[in-house]
């Protein structure tokens, strides 16, 4: 078997591995919806979530097709450094999560009367999840130097997360939730 095909194997079952993260993501992101909507949660940016499904989807068969269709290989000096922000964005993902608990989502839904999350991750920034997603959507790619992907996905997602931002920023301003004591988690 040629070198090439082995690295484009291997970045294969690496995309294949995100989106099985991916299919993780989306059993906790149910078990937590059902819990938020149990308490009176509110969901906002219905119309813009199958756009953000996708285009996550998207991003996963673009890396896929521009590998195996596009001719693209792996070149350890961006290829390296590329899967160490593509893995470090996934331990970000899962921090937010650990640290959101029953209240992380790929939806944007709001409970009452609950504080801000002051913990982990959100100590340092308001939307980490979001960078994460950033890094990931353009590291994933390069990889395997996959820059149109990278350059569309990461395009697009500027553009869907400049409205996912204002529907979250909307729907937590709506008094739906409170904010919370310095160091609250």
């Amino acid at each position: 078997m040629h070198s090439s095909s082995v690295t484009a194997a291997a970045y294969t079952v690496l995309v294949l591995l995100v989106g099985v993260e991916r299919l993780a993501e989306l059993t906790v992101a149910r078990r937590n919806t059902a819990w938020s909507l149990a308490r009176g949660g509110t969901e906002y940016g219905r119309g813009h979530y199958p756009v953000m499904v996708a285009l996550h989807t998207g991003l996963l068969a673009g890396c896929l097709a521009e590998t195996w269709w596009g001719g693209r290989t792996f070149t350890a000096a961006l290829g390296a450094p590329m899967l160490l922000l593509a893995l470090g964005a996934q331990a970000l993902r899962w921090w937010c999560v650990r640290t959101l608990g029953p209240r992380w989502n790929t939806r944007v839904i709001v409970v009452p009367g609950l504080p801000l999350v002051g913990g982990g991750p959100y100590r340092l920034m308001d939307h980490p999840n979001y960078l994460a997603v950033v890094v990931e959507g353009a590291a994933l790619p390069l990889v395997r130097g996959c820059w149109i992907t990278a350059v569309c996905f990461t395009l697009l997602d500027l553009a869907l997360l400049a409205v996912r931002l204002r529907c979250e920023n909307t729907a937590l301003r709506a008094g739906l939730a409170v904010p919370a004591a310095a160091g609250a988690a």
